[in-house]
């Protein structure tokens, strides 16, 4: 990972949707702004009635179950991203950052330009369906190592087996940081379009 060797590639610049993989930039760029010192995880974001609606429990989508109107603190939703991949933590945090959603993706898509992610194109922040909305398995694979060297401070979060917002506990949707192989990450993704994906990281 540190030589960026490529052991084994197969289709590793086909364009396809990467679900909730594509996640992993969201989580990017909270990452430098806490790094920057431009957030702190102690800051709070307010839930907007948007984010509900569209990534909040009557969504029928992955979320953490936020409700509207209430403010919550910045690591929480780190974890609501990461652990329980909620497409309403992922609203709130676009809309707090940029002011919409659209904004959000637009600065995913640039940031993405500049560390090397040449064939990736974000519309918005979860990785809900859409047409635009593309990455390549090579540019994950990227943007995973990217997550390891520039982040090393945040990237325990990745391994967490569960967290507990709202009264509810949900699990790591990762499944193979429950084998006891090394596994410390990172994000899966699934949506009829994509189908089942996952990019991972084993530490041996």
């Amino acid at each position: 990972m540190q030589t960026g060797a490529i052991l084994f590639e197969k289709n590793a610049d086909a364009s396809m949707p990467p679900a909730s993989m594509s996640k992993l930039m969201t989580i990017y760029m909270v990452f430098e702004r806490l790094r920057d010192g431009r957030l702190s995880l102690d800051d709070s974001f307010p839930v907007s009635e948007n984010a509900w609606r569209k990534g909040g429990a009557k969504s029928g989508s992955s979320t953490m179950f936020l409700e509207p109107g209430k403010r919550v603190r910045v690591e929480d939703l780190i974890r609501g991203i990461i652990v329980q991949s909620g497409n309403d933590a992922c609203i709130v945090v676009a809309e707090a950052l940029s002011g919409s959603e659209q904004a959000f993706a637009a600065e995913m898509t640039e940031k993405a330009r500049q560390i090397g992610l040449t064939n990736s194109t974000f519309t918005n922040s979860t990785g809900w369906p859409d047409e635009f909305h593309r990455m390549t398995a090579k540019d994950l694979a990227l943007l995973a190592q990217r997550i390891i060297l520039d982040f090393p401070e945040y990237f325990h979060y990745f391994s967490e087996k569960s967290f507990v917002y709202n009264g509810i506990k949900q699990s790591n949707r990762n499944p193979l940081i429950y084998k006891g192989m090394g596994s410390d990450g990172l994000k899966t993704g699934y949506t009829e379009e994509s189908g089942y994906g996952l990019t991972a990281s084993v530490l041996r």
